[in-house]
């Protein structure tokens, strides 16, 4: 699966998660950029994530992304 392939199913869990049509994330994307993006809606975010690409992460890994890039490239690295 292609990186354009993941960000088109990526931005509609993004969607879905914050009930909003306008988001559209990037690789520098960070929490900071999406209004409403703390902490409880991340939990949410993550666990939709997971379930959209059959995948799980790791507390770790969680942890240490910094912006939706690296969430991306951790995805990959899953599938």
């Amino acid at each position: 699966m292609s990186r354009e392939e993941i960000y088109k199913r990526l931005n509609e869990v993004f969607r879905d998660v914050f009930d909003r049509e306008d988001i559209t994330v990037s690789d520098e994307t960070t929490a900071a950029d999406v209004e409403g993006w703390d902490s409880l809606i991340h939990i949410t975010l993550m666990d939709a994530v997971e379930e959209e690409f059959d995948i799980r992460f790791d507390m770790k890994t969680v942890v240490k992304m910094k912006n939706v890039g690296e969430l991306v490239s951790a995805i990959e690295e899953k599938i």
